[in-house]
C-alpha cells in the first residue's frame, strides 16, 4: 500500500509540472501531423498499386507508424529533464526521503505514459477526416500497445540519463539510436519492399513487431498473430527496462 501511495505522490508531482506547460503535447505531435499532411498523400497512389500496404488504405497503413514514432521520441526524450534535475540537486535531495526508489521511476513513467496516450488519441482523431478507419476495440488495443512502448523507452531513457549525467553524451546517443530504430521498423514504407538482407536485420528491431501489430489493428485484423507478438514483445521489454531503470534509481539515491 505504501508503494502505491509513493507512486501516486511522484506521479502527481510530475503531472502537476506537466499540466502547467501542456504545450509539450502539441510539440510532440507537430512532426507526425506534418508527416500526415505532407507525406501521407504521396502514399495514396502507392497504396492502391503496390503490394505490402494491406487493404485499409494509405492512412490505415501510415498512422500506426506515426504513433510508434511518437512513442519512440516522447519516451526517449524524458531523460533530458532527469539530467536537469541531477544538475539541480533534486535527485540528491531524494536520498533523505522515505519514498520507494522504484516508485521514483514508476511515478514518472506513469506521467509519461498518460502523456503519450493523450498524444496518440489526438493524432488518431486528427487522422479520421483524412480517411483513417478504426473501431473502438482496435483503438483500445493500440493505446495499450502505446503505453507499453512509452514505458519501455522512458525507462531506457531514465536509466541512460542516470548513467551518462550529461546532455552532451545523452543527445548524440539519443539521435544516433533513434534513426535506425525508425528506419528498420518500416514506419514510412512497408519493409516487404526491402531486399531480403534488410528484412532480416529489421527483425532484430523490437519496433518492427510493434509497427506490424499496429497495422494489423488498424486494418481490423485483431486476430492476426502479429498483434499478440507485438504486444508480448513490448510487454517483456518494457518490464525488463523498468526493472533495470528501477535499479538505476536505487543506486542513484542510495
Amino acid at each position: 500500500m505504501k508503494f502505491l501511495r509513493d507512486v501516486w505522490l511522484v506521479f502527481t508531482r510530475y503531472w502537476g509540472l506537466f499540466v502547467g506547460n501542456p504545450v509539450w503535447i502539441l510539440i510532440g505531435i507537430l512532426q507526425p501531423v506534418l508527416y500526415l499532411l505532407l507525406f501521407a498523400p504521396l502514399l495514396k497512389p502507392l497504396a492502391t498499386t503496390t503490394a505490402g500496404f494491406g487493404h485499409g488504405g494509405a492512412y490505415n497503413f501510415f498512422v500506426p507508424g506515426l504513433l510508434i514514432q511518437i512513442g519512440l521520441f516522447s519516451g526517449s526524450g524524458v531523460g533530458f529533464s532527469l539530467i536537469a534535475e541531477l544538475r539541480g540537486g533534486v535527485i540528491e535531495r531524494l536520498r533523505v526521503t522515505p519514498v520507494s526508489r522504484l516508485a521514483l521511476l514508476l511515478g514518472r513513467a506513469l506521467r509519461d505514459t498518460i502523456t503519450l496516450i493523450v498524444q496518440s488519441l489526438i493524432l488518431i482523431v486528427l487522422s479520421v477526416p483524412f480517411g483513417l478507419r478504426i473501431n473502438i476495440r482496435g483503438t483500445v488495443i493500440m493505446l495499450l500497445l502505446m503505453a507499453l512502448i512509452g514505458l519501455l523507452f522512458s525507462s531506457i531513457s531514465y536509466a541512460l540519463a542516470l548513467t551518462l549525467k550529461s546532455e552532451d553524451a545523452f543527445a548524440p546517443l539519443f539521435f544516433t539510436a533513434s534513426l535506425p530504430l525508425l528506419l528498420l521498423s518500416g514506419v514510412l514504407l512497408p519493409l516487404t519492399l526491402a531486399p531480403s538482407w534488410l528484412q532480416a536485420v529489421a527483425k532484430v528491431n523490437p519496433l518492427y513487431y510493434a509497427v506490424n501489430a499496429g497495422r494489423a489493428i488498424f486494418n481490423n485484423n485483431l486476430g492476426d498473430p502479429s498483434v499478440v507478438t507485438g504486444v508480448l514483445v513490448m510487454a517483456v521489454l518494457a518490464a525488463a527496462a523498468a526493472f533495470a531503470a528501477g535499479r538505476s534509481f536505487a543506486r542513484a539515491v542510495a
